[in-house]
């Protein structure tokens, strides 16, 4: 299965970004390219999980303590799109 990563919607929010998050973000991008998104969810340190509420449908990896991303997974035949839909500063 092929994997596309979209990151149309967070260009300019990473512009704006600590330099370290953006390399994380680009890693965690790398690691799903080369061993599938299943197997990178796994990974303890990312913290991937569902959303609940309004965002239903929707799943956050952790960056950092303090920012997160948010994507959605599209199933296209056999195209897996992950569209990253915003990369915040995590409220507590």
């Amino acid at each position: 299965m092929q994997v596309c990563i979209d990151l149309t919607a967070v260009k300019k929010d990473l512009a704006k970004l600590p330099q370290y998050i953006v390399l994380k973000l680009h890693s965690w991008i790398d690691l799903i390219n080369r061993i599938g998104l299943d197997e990178t969810r796994k990974i303890p340190g990312y913290h991937d999980e569902p959303l609940k509420g309004k965002r239903v449908g929707q799943r956050s990896i952790r960056l950092n303590k303090a920012y997160r991303v948010i994507y959605i997974e599209i199933n296209q035949n056999e195209v897996h799109l992950i569209s990253i839909i915003e990369v915040n500063k995590h409220d507590y």
